[in-house]
């Protein structure tokens, strides 16, 4: 329908266009005056028959009034079955094309017979058929099972070649919310759930869950095959829009969008809809969890896979193919095959060996991810408690090297970052969406302990009670029934893994932030103990210094991970010093840090802020020696240096350019002047920034742009429990004292020495903050 109808359009007849035109504007005519699926057979047959040769439709048109006519009520739907054959026939080798072409040529090529079926009031005409029982309550024979497939496959078809069609569907609430009721119909299930699946991915407003009729039975009513690939709609209706990274979503249009929409959103009430069904979430948790057979030969696994998933991206449609499967070895028993034949057929005709092993790794990515997407709304609460209660940790821990991290694995994947699409085989999206659900298990919740095993958890005990520290509150609450079983828990096994990855793979960037989840927070001696004994240290920083990794990504991550492992740990940084031996190499970690701020600016922050709490426990005998003799704290230690970084955090952002990526820049600044003002030596860090700014020939630069985004700063951060909460339990320091010190720095008196306008000379004035309020 996209397609603009010309002189050299295939189906126009080249030439002969100008006659054709005149049928295809009386057909658009009765479009736009609504006769919708007739608008077909208004046209006489013999003119149809006349055009049809010249403008190639293939007898579209005339099959489409046959199907009319053969459709009327009383009809028995013989004839209709068997016109919808062969007009499927026509629409299905095109639908082919799209799905086994590469992407981009798929997108750009043509469908000339869909485009016919839908010009002539084909897609009108099976919408109408497949709702007619909803529209009349007269007497009629009741559609079969296999007409209704065969209508939704075609209709399928003429979804993913022709985009207007899928648009049209979807703009149609009452055949979308019908859709749903076929769903009860488990010889329809897939066709209707495939159709589903297009037409909400491209429906403008979010559909509500609550308006399907029925829902809570009609869930209840799936096996666990059809709920798996009822999470893959499900994930379309609980998932925010995705937001990019474009300068519409920096955190002013997010703050402004958050203003303008004070009720919850159609994905937040989904997802409720969902948790109030009974039993949803344990059965998501046992098909996460279930084992796969081990009868199927895995030597050509990932061959197979890779080559597959070419041909394949739909889980539903593997269920077709299983589906076939089934079929073809009944059939088969009563017949003899042709093993010669059979040999000769390529791979992409017929099912590999492992089939039913890459059905399960994909049904786990759906699931996988609705569990994730509520583990990261409003009611994250009410699903940790239910996610523990029936036992998905330990669940996944026992499939781990069974199935999840299996002994091969890819490498040679394209690294991509967290808001990156990607197009990964099933097994590399499986390994990743659990890498995800780690991360949201585990932060900044106490239910973190469940990836443990009781062996683990009370190594973290003896950790505590050999350094004569308290354990902390979550660790002494945790329920040891739920935790990992086996010889080793989660997170170890995660460690495991971690260390053998090739240095730039993608696995790294989501392995580290899964571990940086177990430690966010309020942070915990035993917590990072743990992880240091397991020599997680001496493998970031041979990842960061020896191994060559490029990946902004992976070592943004290994950063933040290195951050909250050194964090007011004196053995850490002693480890640190031991691997960071030479000159050379420290110069190379330095290297890496200053490369990207926007990156490294987190780690900077643990080193500022564990440089400050040594400072003050001098008599410590450990403490002195460690800031003696490392290398790290000393070359913090000069201001200088501290003063280095300032500037450049508060250059490389400015309020129209925050996002959620780099106001941890602001923050990081925020850090440093704070612990300078705690000394009583905030006037000079203020006066060095001006300084700064007339030796660079731009007076007022710095500090006008520091005192806006401290101004947003307030705007986004007093308004969110969440938020100011997480900044004070990563730097000790009582938000309270933070509010204080962005106050005194946005004071008015030009008299005070600690305020950022004081040092601002009147000519470069431009603290103009209309931008916060539009």
């Amino acid at each position: 329908m996209a397609t603009l109808l010309g002189p050299e359009s295939p189906w126009m007849g080249g030439k002969k266009w100008s006659r054709n035109r005149n049928i295809v504007t009386r057909i658009r005519q009765s479009q736009i005056a609504g006769r919708g699926f007739s608008r077909g057979t208004q046209l006489p047959e013999a003119l149809l028959q006349e055009r049809d040769k010249r403008a190639k439709w293939h007898g579209i048109p005339i099959l489409l009034q046959e199907l009319y006519e053969s459709s009327q009520l009383n009809s028995d739907y013989t004839r209709t079955h068997t016109v919808l054959k062969e007009l499927s026939s026509l629409l299905s080798m095109e639908a082919m094309s799209f799905v086994t072409e590469d992407r981009k040529t798929a997108q750009e090529s043509t469908f000339p017979n869909t485009y016919t079926f839908d010009l002539f009031g084909g897609v009108d005409l099976l919408v109408e058929l497949l709702m007619r029982p909803t529209l009349t309550t007269l007497q009629k024979p009741k559609m079969n099972d296999d007409l209704m497939k065969d209508c939704l496959s075609v209709l399928y078809n003429c979804c993913i070649c022709t985009e207007g069609v899928t648009k049209s569907l979807a703009s149609r609430d009452d055949f979308v919310l019908f859709l749903f009721t076929l769903m009860t119909n488990k010889k329809t299930f897939l066709q209707t759930a495939t159709l589903i699946e297009d037409i909400l991915g491209v429906k403008k407003e979010m559909i509500q869950l609550e308006w399907i009729p029925n829902l809570s039975g009609l869930v209840q009513s799936f096996d666990q095959q059809q709920l798996a690939n009822f999470c893959r709609i499900l994930s379309v209706t609980i998932s925010e829009p995705d937001v990019g990274n474009d300068d519409k979503h920096t955190l002013l249009a997010k703050n402004a969008q958050q203003k303008r929409n004070t009720s919850p959103s159609r994905a937040e009430v989904n997802q409720v809809t969902l948790l109030n069904i009974p039993g949803f979430i344990e059965r998501l948790c046992k098909l996460a969890t279930r084992k796969v057979s081990e009868a199927t030969g895995t030597s050509n696994f990932l061959q197979e896979l890779e080559e597959w998933y070419t041909w394949l991206d739909n889980t539903l449609v593997l269920d077709a193919l299983m589906q076939i499967a089934t079929d073809e070895a009944e059939h088969s028993s009563t017949e003899s095959s042709d093993e010669s034949t059979l040999a000769t057929i390529p791979l992409r005709h017929r099912l590999p060996q492992s089939m039913k092993m890459v059905h399960e790794i994909m049904y786990k990515v759906e699931v996988l991810y609705v569990l994730c997407v509520l583990l990261m709304g409003r009611q994250r609460n009410q699903v940790h408690k239910m996610l523990a209660e029936f036992r998905l940790i330990p669940g996944l821990n026992n499939l781990f090297e069974k199935l999840i991290w299996r002994k091969y694995t890819a490498s040679n994947h394209v690294v991509h970052g967290q808001h990156e699409n990607c197009d990964c085989s099933p097994e590399i999206s499986f390994k990743i969406q659990f890498l995800r659900l780690l991360q949201s298990f585990s932060d900044h919740h106490e239910n973190k302990y469940l990836l443990l095993n009781a062996q683990e958890l009370n190594e973290l005990s003896a950790i505590s009670l050999k350094a004569n520290i308290p354990e902390v509150e979550a660790l002494v609450n945790t329920d040891r029934s739920l935790v990992c079983d086996g010889k080793k828990g989660l997170l170890t096994r995660l460690l495991t893994v971690m260390k053998r990855e090739p240095p730039d793979s993608s696995f790294r960037f989501w392995q580290a932030r899964a571990v940086e989840s177990f430690l966010r927070g309020a942070t915990s001696y035993a917590d990072q103990m743990f992880l240091l004994k397991r020599g997680l240290l001496e493998h970031i920083l041979f990842c960061i210094i020896d191994s060559g990794c490029k990946s902004r990504d992976v070592l943004q991550s290994y950063f933040d991970l290195l951050g909250e492992l050194m964090k007011f740990n004196t053995d850490a940084f002693k480890r640190f010093n031991k691997y960071v031996n030479t000159e050379e190499k420290f110069q190379v970690f330095l290297t890496q840090i200053n490369s990207s701020l926007v990156d490294s600016n987190m780690l900077v922050r643990c080193i500022v802020l564990s440089l400050d709490r040594f400072e003050s426990q001098t008599e410590d005998v450990k403490v002195v020696e460690v800031l003696s003799e490392c290398c790290l704290l000393s070359y913090m230690a000069r201001v200088e240096n501290r003063l280095s970084f300032l500037f450049r955090l508060v250059n490389i952002i400015n309020v129209q350019t925050l996002t959620q990526e780099n106001v941890s820049c602001l923050n990081t600044s925020l850090v440093i002047l704070m612990l300078a003002r705690r000394r009583g030596k905030l006037p000079f860090y203020l006066n060095a920034l001006r300084e700064k700014e007339y030796a660079e020939k731009y007076p007022g630069c710095l500090l006008n742009n520091f005192h806006n985004l401290l101004h947003f700063w307030q705007h986004h951060y007093l308004n969110k429990d969440k938020d100011s909460t997480c900044l004070e339990n990563s730097s000790c320091i009582p938000f309270s004292f933070w509010k204080e010190t962005v106050s005194v720095l946005l004071g008015e008196d030009r008299t005070s020495s600690c305020a950022i306008i004081s040092y601002i000379d009147e000519p470069y004035m431009e603290l103009d903050r209309d931008h916060l309020g539009d």
